[in-house]
């Protein structure tokens, strides 16, 4: 498909399908459910000190060995789990970042013996409607914000790891709580496009 005219790059990933398509068709979309959301703060907490491409070609295998982020799944894993993932040279093997992803899991089992949920949780630390303008270009999108921090904050005090304020923040962007596509990027400009320019 030709891009939209006054098109620049992509935000982020051109010249990789993979990558193309994470920025293109999930990249700023809501995101919402157990499953999906601890997914997505699982790998953006692998993701810490690697490059997201990395992680993207090993999300199939991260949704096997870690049975589709089940929350109570993934909360029963124990020793013996830990050791098994850590020989897996499919995913990313760092212990403190697997333990991590059982500890989320483990919190997310608790909010719901609280009565609560994951989604709800995270989704609270959406910002309300704002009128703003659209980044220039990609040095110009925050690390963290403001809810970022109070995110990160209240999930720690729940018993999640691994997410300070800038995982939080790429967590928000994952899952579409924000949309810090720039100005020019193709998407943007796509969504603008009236139906009758498709």
């Amino acid at each position: 498909m030709p891009e939209p005219a006054g098109a620049g790059p992509r935000c982020f990933g051109d010249g990789d399908p993979l990558y193309e398509a994470y920025h293109d068709d999930e990249w700023g979309v809501p995101v919402h459910g157990e499953e999906a959301l601890l997914e997505r703060i699982a790998l953006e907490g692998f993701q810490s000190g690697l490059s997201w491409i990395t992680v993207l070609r090993k999300r199939p295998a991260f949704r096997e060995v870690f049975e589709g982020f089940a929350p109570e799944r993934v909360a029963a894993f124990g020793a013996d789990d830990v050791e098994r993932l850590l020989a897996d040279a499919r995913i990313i093997r760092n212990r403190m970042k697997i333990e991590a992803t059982i500890d989320n899991a483990r919190a997310v089992v608790a909010l719901h013996d609280a009565g609560r949920t994951l989604d709800e949780l995270f989704w609270s630390f959406a910002p309300g409607p704002v009128d703003r303008e659209r980044p220039a270009g990609f040095g110009d999108v925050p690390g963290w914000t403001a809810e970022s921090k109070a995110m990160s904050k209240a999930m720690k005090q729940q018993g999640f790891r691994f997410i300070g304020p800038t995982t939080a923040y790429a967590a928000m962007q994952a899952c579409g709580l924000v949309d810090d596509h720039v100005a020019t990027c193709p998407v943007v400009l796509r969504r603008a496009r009236p139906a009758s320019a498709s």
